[in-house]
């Protein structure tokens, strides 16, 4: 299944002996051989699940049209500049999408988004939340987008009373905290990680795996879990840091373990040259990277190395959301990606709260707490720890330069 160095230097040098050295110049626009850019040899094939459409009975932002309530606001805190800034803005637009949907139809409650930006940072985004907690007009948050950032703030967002919804921060331990006022809207990813080994095990066929992480927490805790689901096939473990970007040494000891598959636990700007540089090293096997990696730029950056990577997410495709999507796109100049639908869903409860002239803290935290309702995305009904009942987990694939939906792993692990 792999080639070795020695077989790559001959059919180089077979090449150049026929006098097709020009080939090397069959480059696109970033300088990749787009012969070598490519995924697994003999990928297996795998048969897509078609997108989800939309419930008849989700709930929308406009409402009814009848919202009553004074001044409130509701905020968005997370990433907006920082590195991996595309997965808040994902959140962001969806956001505002149901914000300027409500008050379109709502004349009677019309709310204010107040954005703050953390950069994703556990460091910087203390200071952020400070500033939302200390406005008072602001009822209920939307975020944080990340684990690390949301383990750093989460007893602040307690003792203020203040109730947030993540729509994408996964890690399990968030929810152990006796946090009150923390509620998550997608699984997490002791749901994840058992789906995305299912999917190497069963659908790949992979017998040996290598586990890559980085050393944020939601890397780290997300490694764990899929190298614990595998058992013993995850027989290989590697790390890496946080703004990496050469991975010779990593790849290295990659190439000499031979795996089946690798998969990556980190976010995208990483997972970009370590793709790159695994498949310029010749690694012909299975990629597959977690929610954090599921964004367009991951494709862009990546360039043709991306193509053929497995991409799993506690997210549905947003495909089948028609009016969303279109809405979606003329909001935001691009098409929603991951966690958008998420971050609508989100906001939509929070802004059926405010409909009823809930006017404290308090009252909106009971309100959500209790909310049993179906939106785009899932049925939301929460648990004492603020987890969802029901926590569908999607696989993608990048094909053709897109990221596209694959399969709905819920039932694999169910």
């Amino acid at each position: 299944m792999y080639r070795t160095r020695l077989v790559r230097v001959l059919a180089l040098t077979a090449a150049l002996s026929l006098g097709v050295a020009g080939c090397a110049q069959n480059t696109d626009k970033t300088g990749e051989n787009k012969q070598s850019g490519g995924g697994q040899a003999n990928a297996p094939a795998i048969k897509a699940d078609p997108a989800p459409q939309l419930p008849t009975d989700a709930a929308l932002p406009a409402g009814d049209g009848k919202g009553k309530c004074g001044k409130v606001s509701i905020a968005y805190i997370g990433t907006i500049a920082g590195a991996s800034a595309a997965l808040g803005l994902n959140i962001l637009n969806g956001v505002k999408l149901a914000v300027k949907e409500h008050n379109a139809a709502n004349p009677g409650c019309q709310v204010t988004l107040k954005q703050f930006d953390s950069e994703g940072s556990p460091d910087k985004a203390p200071g952020v939340v400070t500033q939302a907690i200390n406005d008072k007009s602001i009822l209920g948050v939307v975020g944080l987008a990340f684990s690390g950032e949301s383990k750093a703030v989460g007893k602040a967002f307690n003792d203020a009373g203040l109730v947030t919804v993540t729509p994408s921060a996964t890690n399990p331990n968030l929810a152990k905290n006796g946090w009150k006022t923390f509620f998550r809207g997608l699984g997490n990813d002791a749901v994840q990680a058992p789906a995305v080994a299912a999917f190497i095990s069963d659908q790949l066929k992979a017998k040996k795996v290598c586990v890559v992480r980085d050393d944020s927490e939601y890397g780290i805790g997300l490694a764990d879990l899929v190298t614990k689901s595998l058992g013993d096939k995850a027989s290989c473990q590697q790390k890496v840091k946080t703004g990496q970007k050469e991975f010779s040494a990593v790849v290295g000891a990659i190439d000499s373990q031979k795996p089946d598959a690798v998969f990556y636990s980190g976010y995208y700007p990483e997972a970009a040259p370590f793709v790159q540089q695994l498949r310029d090293d010749g690694f012909e096997g299975s990629v597959v990277a977690p929610d954090g990696v599921r964004d367009d730029e991951f494709v862009k950056n990546a360039g043709g190395s991306a193509e053929g990577v497995y991409l799993s997410c506690p997210c549905l495709p947003s495909a089948g959301f028609t009016k969303f999507t279109k809405d979606y796109k003329a909001l935001a100049k691009r098409d929603p990606s991951t966690y958008s639908p998420e971050g609508y869903d989100a906001t939509t409860i929070l802004l059926k709260g405010l409909d009823k002239g809930l006017k404290t803290r308090p009252a909106m935290l009971n309100y959500v707490k209790n909310y049993q309702g179906q939106g785009l995305t899932k049925q939301f009904k929460w648990n004492a720890d603020g987890e969802l009942t029901q926590t569908p987990v999607w696989m993608y694939e990048v094909k053709d330069g897109k990221i596209v939906q694959l399969k709905d792993m819920s039932k694999a692990t169910s």
